[in-house]
């Protein structure tokens, strides 16, 4: 998955790069920045006063030394003057440099923290948004293959904001649809059993009422190899089908998706497939299907909407709203402690 939020510590991301949110001079200081060159050692200092500063927006590649990853990428963000002082494009050239560097030293993870929403006092939940927008567009525009592996490392979720109009429609939508607040099943069978009306002919089965038997005396007997015949279409069809009704290039899919090249190769060359539920509804995300085709392409893979499991009632509530953007799923999800669409979290 190209894109993940996660809850860590930066120091301790073992990735090809973690990047710093600095300041002007590259010298240590408080925060991320103060954590970073602790958990580095001295010799990340002696290196960084040598690089001769890094300016606004910009960003300067060191080695990690006691990291347990291979480079420190430093950036500088904006100090926040009121979001009318540049500080939206200055934050997004942050992600997109460290990006670069990234990039050119044959980095295949990186992990950032959320730059300039401490002491540069850049509003988090703004914050949260630049980078997830920037990362993204970074991904889909410079990286043909969709194999970066970006982390934002997030102490808490104090940064997030996903609206409280949204917040309020999803609380709404769990409510109405978790099971724990419905009646139990398992009564709604005893109380039909209970009903005089319940076997109330000799054609209907039992658990539909008013059904005809499926089998008879007289019916023909049913084969396995009979069933075996009309197998429908498997999940990995079903995507490529879909794909094609929606005038998508695969690029299009797996990157909307947030899943990467190979895993996506996989599932559309193997028509015995089976994936996870977050990536089969990333699928699902990416091709914009309704709520009755997502069902649809679920049980191919075996799977289903659970009214038990809040991942899977808020995953519905942004399909049966018609909201496809993946990311915007995934930030309420992490807010929700549940895992993300297109892997799962470390």
């Amino acid at each position: 998955m190209p894109i993940q939020i996660i809850r860590n510590d930066i120091t301790k991301m073992r990735v090809d790069a973690i990047v710093n949110a600095a300041n002007h001079y590259l010298r240590d200081g408080s925060g991320v920045n103060g954590a970073i060159h602790k958990a580095a050692g001295p010799k990340l200092l002696q290196e960084t006063l040598s690089l001769g500063g890094c300016n606004t927006g910009e960003a300067k590649l060191s080695g990690a030394y006691d990291l347990p990853c291979k480079y420190v990428i430093h950036t500088v963000g904006p100090i926040w003057n009121g979001g009318n002082c540049g500080e939206k494009v200055l934050l997004e050239s942050c992600y997109h440099n460290s990006l670069d560097l990234a990039v050119r030293s044959c980095c295949k993870t990186v992990a950032f923290p959320l730059i300039s929403s401490g002491i540069f006092g850049y509003p988090k939940a703004q914050a949260l948004r630049v980078a997830m927008d920037a990362i993204s567009s970074y991904l889909l525009h410079h990286i043909p293959d969709n194999d970066l592996m970006v982390y934002l490392v997030l102490f808490s979720k104090d940064c997030f904001d996903i609206g409280s109009k949204l917040f309020r429609s999803i609380e709404q939508y769990i409510d109405d649809h978790y099971a724990s607040k419905a009646i139990d099943p398992r009564r709604k069978m005893e109380t039909a059993f209970e009903s005089d009306s319940f076997f109330d002919a000799k054609c209907a089965s039992p658990a539909f009422p008013c059904a005809p038997l499926v089998m008879s005396e007289c019916a023909a007997p049913y084969s396995l190899e009979d069933a075996l015949e009309q197998i429908d279409e498997s999940f990995s069809q079903m995507v490529a089908r879909k794909i094609k009704e929606k005038g998508l290039k695969n690029s299009d899919c797996y990157k909307k998706a947030n899943i990467d090249k190979k895993l996506f190769s996989k599932i559309y060359n193997d028509i015995h497939y089976k994936p996870k539920k977050q990536t089969a509804l990333a699928l699902a995300v990416a091709l914009e299907l309704s709520l009755s085709e997502t069902n649809e392409l679920l049980m191919k893979a075996g799977l289903a909407f659970s009214h038990s499991d809040k991942f899977d009632i808020i995953v519905e509530y942004f399909i049966a709203n018609e909201k496809y953007n993946i990311f915007e799923i995934n930030e309420a999800l992490f807010f929700y402690d549940q895992v993300l669409l297109g892997s799962s979290m470390l």
